[in-house]
C-alpha cells in the first residue's frame, strides 16, 4: 500500500513528503476503506432487521390461522424475496425509470400505508392503535420535511 501511495504522490509531484506522512496517509486510506465496508455492512444489517417485522406480519397471522410453522415461515420469506429480484431489475433499467421514481416510490408507500391501515390497525381493536399510527406517521413526515 505504501508503494502505491508513493507512486501516487510522485505522480502528483508531492515529493517532499516524508515516509512518516506516507504511512499516516496509508493508514488513513486503509481505515477509510475499512470503515466504508463497515457502513455498508451496518446498512445491510439495518435493512435485514427492518425486514424481520415484515416477514412476521405475513408469518404470524398464517400461523394463527392454522398453517404449519414451515409453511408460514416459507411464505413470510417468499414475500421478502421479491425485493432483491426487483432491486436488481431496477438497477438494470434505472436510467429509463428515473423520471418515474417519485411515482413508483409513492405507489409503494401508499400500498404499505393501505395494508397497515386496513389490516393491522383494525386488528388492534382500540383507538390507541389508530392514534399511534397517525402519530407515528406525522412524526415521520415532520422529520422527513425537517431533515430533507
Amino acid at each position: 500500500m505504501l508503494h502505491y501511495l508513493q507512486n501516487l504522490f510522485q505522480a502528483l509531484d508531492v515529493s517532499s513528503l516524508t515516509d512518516a506522512v506516507l504511512r499516516v496517509a496509508a493508514v488513513f486510506l486503509c481505515l477509510t476503506v475499512h470503515e466504508t465496508c463497515h457502513g455498508l455492512a451496518a446498512l445491510a444489517l439495518g435493512i435485514g432487521i427492518q425486514h424481520l417485522p415484515e416477514g412476521a406480519a405475513i408469518s404470524l397471522p398464517l400461523r394463527q390461522e392454522g398453517s404449519s410453522r414451515v409453511r408460514a415461515f416459507l411464505l413470510g420469506t417468499l414475500s421478502g424475496s421479491v425485493e432483491p429480484i426487483f432491486g436488481i431489475l431496477v438497477v438494470l433499467v434505472a436510467a429509463g425509470v428515473r423520471p418515474l421514481m417519485p411515482w413508483l416510490l409513492s405507489f409503494a408507500a401508499g400500498a404499505m400505508l393501505y395494508v397497515v391501515v386496513e389490516e393491522l390497525v383494525p386488528q388492534a381493536h382500540s383507538k390507541a392503535g389508530t392514534c399511534g399510527f397517525v402519530g407515528g406517521f406525522l412524526i415521520m413526515m415532520v422529520l422527513d420535511v425537517a431533515l430533507g
